[in-house]
């Protein structure tokens, strides 16, 4: 089943040197597996009608990127039945929104220094980790939440603090989750910051299983 989506980098913040790297993933993953892929970081995108599109992914984004106009549109089109999926940065975007921040689950607080870790697969029951091993060895910033997401969202992975330096959730830290926003579905993945991981076949699919979640397509 082919579908679109629309891919959102805008920053006004910091800015991630990976989004031209997963840009490019999305797209190569768009054209292996049926589904188009529109890409950019104008807010005029979010004012236009987004009726076209199975699901917005924020990618990187960082910052107030957003009109109000964007906002209407974004939250009525999940409201309505689209999809929604953020990928590492979109934690620290649209602070000024509440509304985005009960959308995507839980809000970026702090990260250490990017290394090597473990995240623990809790659930292998969705596209977005079905492939992974339980102990899932990957690099990044390990990124600390405000707050646990658990309880609101059904949580798919989670850091093994013990495993690398710097950790300041605990034992509950959430990694990757998805959820339900009224007639639509959500997906955020924290991991994906150097451009390496957009190279790596696990963290591809795992990008891909969740923009197909999203958009309700198997």
């Amino acid at each position: 089943m082919s579908f679109r989506v629309l891919v959102y980098t805008r920053t006004t913040g910091y800015r991630h040197d990976s989004i031209p790297d997963a840009v490019a993933a999305v797209r190569a993953l768009g054209a292996a597996h049926g589904f188009d892929v529109d890409a950019g970081e104008d807010p005029a995108l979010l004012e236009a009608s987004l009726d076209g599109y199975a699901a917005v992914v924020f990618l990187s984004t960082s910052g107030e990127v957003l009109t109000a106009e964007g906002r209407a549109r974004l939250a009525a089109h999940v409201e309505g039945g689209a999809g929604f999926a953020g990928v590492h940065a979109a934690a620290c975007t649209e602070e000024d929104w509440p509304y985005y921040g009960e959308l995507l689950g839980a809000r970026f607080a702090r990260h250490p220094e990017y290394q090597p870790g473990k995240a623990l697969i809790e659930d292998r029951a969705h596209p977005a980790t079905a492939h992974l091993p339980a102990v899932w060895e990957f690099t990044d910033e390990w990124y600390d939440f405000r707050s646990s997401p658990r309880g609101s969202a059904r949580v798919l992975v989670a850091a093994d603090e013990s495993s690398y330096e710097g950790g300041g959730m605990g034992d509950d830290h959430p990694l990757v989750w998805c959820r339900e926003q009224g007639a639509g579905r959500v997906f955020y993945t924290a991991l994906g910051h150097a451009p390496e991981a957009y190279a790596d076949p696990l963290f591809r699919a795992h990008l891909l299983g969740g923009i197909r979640w999203v958009a309700r397509v198997r």
